[in-house]
């Protein structure tokens, strides 16, 4: 095979090696650890050597009492996050494709992407100190009157909270991609939708919406593999024993009952658990995207 390869050919699986040695060790090589859901893993006896339990730990997952609260509150985080998040970079990079004035443009797109370079642990504690009790928030409140809210604490105002500062932190560089696409559209096709008279809004719904079509499908779907999946650096931050009925998700629960107590085999079988519920949901919606709108990853 490799003898009828052209030079070309050559260089391109030169190029793409590290990235499926990349899949290959850090992806799909760890598959083979699922195996430990079935297990009472023992450290030091390894994988080989530990017992072989069956469906032991998914039924403990299943009969946990507080197990459909933590799923329950996961899958509204991440409801809210595709609602209100999903397309919030649309709507940004349609409103960026808009600007003219490129001395203006760029750097509000660069001051939209600062956000994301910073870790959660920096900007969640921008926003601590901005929402505590003493903080610069609430006193601006109070100088309208009100009291001081304790938004950190009440479970109300949690998922709005996480929801409302993802949207900030990655916002700008979620556009990314859109604005790529953007690039891509013919503009020929505004120039002939200009001369039949059409206005910006009408270009907006009839051309760039439906031109940047299949890359909406494709990140949508992305997003909807990840449903049962939390930013847990952003929860933990924000997690406290007053909002955790509400904040508490499988992510966090693995981390402090399935990692912190050495369950590790429990752990493994929850995070099976996510991992084939978003595989189905993908294949699912990714069937019924190509059936209604001809767009799929595969």
């Amino acid at each position: 095979m490799f003898k009828k390869m052209t030079g070309d050919k050559i260089a391109l699986l030169i190029i793409a090696l590290p990235g499926i040695l990349h899949f290959l060790i850090f992806k799909y090589i760890p598959l083979a650890g699922n195996w430990i859901a079935f297990q009472d893993f023992n450290l030091f006896k390894g994988i080989f050597g530990s017992e072989f339990v069956g469906l032991k730990h998914f039924v403990t997952m299943f009969t946990y009492e507080e197990f459909f609260n933590i799923l329950r509150n996961t899958i509204l985080l991440s409801f809210y996050a595709i609602l209100f998040g999903f397309p919030a970079p649309l709507l940004l990079a349609l409103l960026l494709n808009e600007v003219r004035k490129m001395w203006f443009k760029r750097p509000i797109q660069t001051l939209l992407y600062l956000p994301h370079f910073l870790s959660w642990v920096i900007v969640g504690g921008i926003f601590i100190n901005l929402l505590d009790l003493q903080g610069i928030v609430n006193r601006v409140i109070g100088m309208f009157g009100a009291g001081p809210i304790d938004f950190l604490g009440q479970p109300d105002y949690f998922r709005p909270l996480i929801i409302t500062i993802s949207i900030w932190k990655e916002v700008g560089w979620g556009t990314i991609i859109y604005l790529a696409a953007l690039s891509g559209i013919n503009p020929h096709l505004y120039e002939a939708a200009m001369v039949d008279g059409a206005g910006r809004w009408r270009q907006m719904w009839s051309i760039t919406i439906p031109s940047i079509m299949p890359a909406i499908i494709i990140l949508f779907l992305l997003r909807v593999g990840n449903v049962l999946e939390a930013n847990v650096e952003q929860v933990l931050i924000f997690l406290n024993p007053l909002n955790r009925e509400v904040g508490e998700v499988i992510d966090t629960y693995v981390y402090r009952v399935g990692l912190l107590s050495a369950q590790f085999s429990f752990s493994t079988a929850i995070g099976l658990f996510q991992s084939i519920i978003g595989l189905s949901l993908v294949m699912f919606l990714n069937q019924l995207s190509r059936r209604t709108t001809g767009e799929s990853i595969y």
